[in-house]
């Protein structure tokens, strides 16, 4: 490595002082460094002008593991003017490490212009999947650059590689949880029971909220009142889980009490209720409708509407539900009718007296 230095920048091993040389090396490297982000930048904002996003993804993945890359290289002149007689394997391990920082840098920012532009063209964007497939690229990466760079560094791949089949038995183990959490996120991958952004409940567990992040070890769920919920990828294979996100419509299931004097109306009642529902626009007719009289109850004369609404949005559905009730209320009394409400009847024995509270 030093013959190569001399050929191409003499002027380092012409200072006697070696302390004079480093202290040249690192000036180079920081004047470089600084040279390269003026540059970089100038051009990352004049492609963050362009409607193309990879350019701009490139740009991103590039700046800093360049800064690495050049400090590598001045650390490696340093040690070879101090006589190490392998900076020339740092140095190559030092571009191995870059060279992974900047494909996984890459990587990331891909997604998230994947992300991007999926939604900029109205279409429905797969979170979920997006986070799978980079997180295998990720470790794929990680694993290779590992192997790479111990192969530089001398190490025999292929005892490493034996060695890891057998340590593997001992180490499954000893980590059976953490494994146990991993092969549990590829299943929710794979089989995907739910997916990011989806509200999700199990009934055996006090587990509800809407999903965050699903990772290879814990999946993260914020519930409701904002707090998060960290659950281990392994316990989703032991609960069942409802997702209420994927709901093709959303149910009204309602009993409505007349007074006992009304049960001449009830007909009509039940009958213009019915047509109601029929007529209105967010109630899907297609599905299962009931309106039926069902019960004498204590105090009243029941009828039960069971039907289902277009929308699964929560918000809009209490609204669809709130104007069918008010509906349902117009339609009673329209009839002369009134709701019915819990009542007591006290017969005196000896007077001819009825008394109603």
């Amino acid at each position: 490595m030093k013959e190569l230095i001399q050929d191409y920048m003499p002027f380092l091993y012409e200072t006697d002082t070696w302390i004079l040389q480093i202290f040249s090396i690192v000036f180079m490297a920081l004047f470089l460094d600084y040279i390269q982000k003026k540059v970089f930048r100038r051009l990352q904002r004049q492609l963050e002008k362009t409607p193309n996003l990879w350019d701009d993804a490139f740009i991103h993945a590039i700046i800093r593991p360049l800064s690495l890359l050049i400090w590598v290289l001045g650390l490696s002149l340093a040690l070879d003017i101090a006589g190490y007689d392998d900076a020339f394997k740092i140095f190559e391990v030092g571009v191995i490490i870059v060279v992974s920082w900047t494909l996984i840098r890459l990587i990331s920012f891909v997604e998230i212009n994947v992300l991007k532009e999926q939604k900029l063209k109205g279409k429905k964007v797969d979170q979920t999947t997006a986070d799978a497939i980079s997180q295998l690229l990720r470790v794929s990466v990680i694993i290779t650059s590992i192997l790479v760079a111990l192969q530089t560094l001398g190490f025999n791949i292929s005892a490493i590689l034996a060695f890891g089949g057998i340590g593997g038995i001992a180490v499954g183990f000893a980590a059976k949880d953490l494994l146990a959490n991993f092969f549990g996120g590829l299943m929710i991958y794979l089989d995907r029971p739910f997916s990011v952004g989806d509200w999700i409940r199990s009934p055996d567990r006090s587990i509800e909220g809407t999903v965050e992040k699903i990772g290879w070890r814990l999946t993260i769920i914020r519930t409701f009142d904002k707090r998060p919920l960290y659950i281990p990828n392994s316990m989703f294979a032991n609960i069942s889980v409802e997702n209420p996100s994927r709901m093709s419509h959303r149910r009204i299931y309602e009993t409505i009490g007349v007074r006992y004097d009304d049960s001449k109306q009830l007909p009509k009642i039940v009958a213009d209720v019915k047509e109601m529902l029929s007529q209105h626009p967010e109630i899907d007719t297609t599905q299962t409708m009931l309106v039926n009289f069902n019960k004498f109850a204590a105090s009243s004369l029941d009828f039960f509407v069971y039907t289902f609404t277009k929308t699964t949005d929560w918000i809009k559905y209490h609204e669809v539900k709130q104007d069918v009730l008010f509906k349902i209320t117009e339609i009673v009394e329209q009839h002369g009718a009134e709701m019915a409400f819990p009542t007591s009847t006290i017969h005196i024995e000896n007077e001819n007296l009825l008394i109603k509270e």
